[in-house]
């Protein structure tokens, strides 16, 4: 995936803001939270390694997916990692429908659960960004 906009997307998203968020959703639902055993330093270590990396929206997307899926929570990883792909697209200045489509689209490709046609629709998205 490559869009043509690319940005340092996570420049300012430390692992600590990624840990608020998890920490903040647990407490909204009353669940435990909390580092696993078996993901969550090699998911700290990915995220930590592309702070600084030029990366196109459908890139942090998919680096949201993957983190997503290696499991660094006890709870709600994938609603941290998707809050975080929206709240970047919400930083992008865009229509309002605009915006919606593309938060919905991110979301659903962060939680795995995307069709080829909506990651093809995101990826078309990515790259009017220009």
């Amino acid at each position: 995936m490559n869009s043509s906009l690319h940005r340092r997307w996570l420049e300012e998203i430390s692992w600590e803001l990624v840990v608020w968020q998890n920490q903040r959703l647990c407490a909204a639902k009353n669940a435990h939270h909390g580092p696993t055993s078996d993901g969550h330093a090699e998911t700290k270590a990915l995220w930590e390694s592309k702070l600084l990396e030029l990366m196109g929206l459908d890139e942090v997307v998919e680096l949201c997916r993957r983190c997503h899926r290696m499991a660094p929570f006890t709870n709600f990883n994938g609603n941290t990692f998707a809050a975080i792909a929206r709240a970047l697209i919400d930083g992008l200045g865009i229509a309002d429908q605009s915006r919606a489509v593309a938060r919905s689209l991110a979301g659903h490709i962060v939680a795995g659960v995307a069709s080829d046609e909506e990651v093809e629709a995101f990826r078309k998205f990515c790259g009017s960004l220009d």
